[in-house]
């Protein structure tokens, strides 16, 4: 017998389809904002995505708008259940961990498989039913989305209403990623906002990379760089983090990239492979010298989902 959807939901304003929107995205802070016109939500670490529902075709995009439907084909499954005809929700595919936790680099590897243990957090609702609903406060928001997602495998983002720093000392204490919080009563902003803020329990920094290095032949690491003034500066040698699957992956696509110069503005004293910087890469890493160099880097995989 085939799904039936009972009648949906209706808020917000009137208005077409918009296609894929710009996600609204937080402002790293050092410290969480405190105060009652704050919730708290917990920062995943996974991939960013959107999820378009308009009538029975279900589609998934990356944070920069690149359709990955085929690669999340569990969350489009998942969505079917939705009990709306037409619906945007913002949120995140991780894979996690039993205690909660999530971890960048296990999602890559489970993409490489049949993908079955990922899920979509959903934290947003931007439309609804012919409904365009970014106006409307984030909390009235967020409890349409709790509603609408009940009876699905898409699990819900929950805002905490507490202590900003007390909820990002348990944050840290549980081996989460951070703290995203955000203005109780905001709107959904389509860039990147003091409205929505994060703060997490390690540095953590999309770079590009610049070359690797090979030690008799063996894998040795990757350099990395930073954008600056539309420059590549040098921003250290990312040596942990590799696994023999990863390594073999480096090698092939950065193979294509190789060129004979340095990329960086300003040369290294160093030897290398010199690619070209067009393959980000996500770096986790301790703290941060004057010079932009980081210190104790682990790599936690290739960002594919922000080019």
């Amino acid at each position: 017998m085939p799904y039936q959807r009972t009648k949906p939901l209706s808020l917000g304003v009137k208005a077409a389809f918009p296609g894929f929107i710009p996600p609204a995205l937080a402002t790293k802070i050092d410290k969480p904002p405190t105060g009652d016109r704050w919730v708290h939500e917990i920062k995943f670490d996974g991939y960013r995505v959107q999820l378009h529902l308009a009538n029975d075709d279900i589609k998934i995009f990356t944070r920069r708008g690149n359709d990955w439907t085929k690669r999340f084909r569990k969350i489009a499954a998942d969505a079917y259940l939705i009990n709306a005809g037409s619906a945007i929700i913002d949120g995140e595919v991780v894979v996690p961990a039993a205690d909660g936790t999530t971890d960048f680099s296990v999602l890559q590897n489970e993409l490489k498989g049949n993908s079955n243990r990922i899920i979509m957090v959903a934290f947003d609702l931007l439309y609804l039913n012919g409904q365009d609903v970014r106006k409307l406060p984030l909390l009235e928001r967020k409890a349409a989305l709790k509603k609408l997602i009940a009876k699905t495998a898409i699990q819900f983002s929950e805002s905490f209403e507490l202590d900003g720093r007390e909820m990002f000392k348990h944050a840290c204490k549980a081996g989460l990623e951070g703290v995203v919080s955000k203005v109780r009563d905001s709107r959904y902003p389509s860039d990147r906002t003091n409205d929505w803020v994060k703060v997490t329990c390690a540095q953590r920094e999309t770079l590009p990379i610049a070359g690797f290095a090979l030690d008799g032949g063996k894998w040795d690491g990757i350099y990395i760089g930073r954008e600056k003034a539309g420059q590549l500066i040098y921003a250290g040698k990312v040596d942990h983090g590799f696994t023999p699957e990863s390594e073999k992956e480096l090698r092939a696509r950065l193979k294509p990239l190789i060129r004979k110069t340095q990329p960086y503005a300003k040369k290294i004293a160093h030897r290398g492979i010199w690619v070209e910087p067009s393959l980000l890469a996500e770096i986790e890493y301790r703290a941060k010298s004057a010079e932009g160099k980081v210190r104790h880097p682990f790599f936690k995989g290739i960002r594919e989902d922000m080019t």
